[in-house]
């Protein structure tokens, strides 16, 4: 279903961007072509080397590198990505992308590409979730026809318990299967 699918990943600064290691294998190893495209908080809690070794691809990180051929990171990104993910999708990625904000390499592109097929999997601590904010932004991404994959219940980083823990990686992937299904009938 994912074979030869053009997958953009999107890894924020939540806790849970070691998942996003996982779903990056696991799209590699279902056929899909992924580029990972880092916050520079997500560059914190885990390396772009560990995206390169498990799709054998570069990661992107920064607006300000330098350009392939002349073409701007952000487009020539927007331009390849058949589906987006982003995962762990922070309140923070989720305010800017509802409300247009483009101030670093990953909300660029998302300004950019807002017509592709996106999945949010959503991550964060209980009250970020439930803040009014956040789901006024949630809503609002909803609408324009984004697609979320969580939160789960349970234990979260900070020692609580509660919904804002991301989906899990093969529920993240089915979603995408899904998301790739009707794609392919487009």
């Amino acid at each position: 279903m994912l074979k030869d699918l053009n997958i953009l990943l999107g890894v924020t600064g939540g806790i849970a961007a070691y998942k996003a290691v996982d779903l990056a294998g696991k799209l590699t190893a279902a056929g899909a072509k992924v580029r990972t495209v880092m916050t520079e908080n997500a560059c914190q809690l885990v390396g772009p080397k560990s995206f390169e070794a498990v799709t054998g691809a570069p990661v992107f990180t920064s607006l300000w590198t330098d350009p392939q051929g002349h073409q701007m990171s952000h487009i020539a990104l927007a331009d390849w990505a058949q589906i987006v993910v982003i995962a762990p999708a922070t309140a923070d990625i989720i305010a800017k992308a509802a409300n247009g904000i483009c101030d670093d390499l990953l909300s660029t592109v998302l300004g950019t590409c807002w017509a592709t097929p996106t999945l949010y999997a959503p991550a964060m601590n209980t009250r970020m979730w439930e803040n009014p904010a956040t789901q006024r932004n949630v809503q609002t991404l909803r609408a324009t026809g984004m697609r979320m994959v969580g939160p789960a219940a349970g234990r979260l980083a900070c020692g609580t318990e509660g919904v804002g823990r991301m989906a899990e990686p093969q529920e993240i992937l089915a979603a995408l299967e899904e998301m790739a299904s009707k794609h392919k009938r487009t």
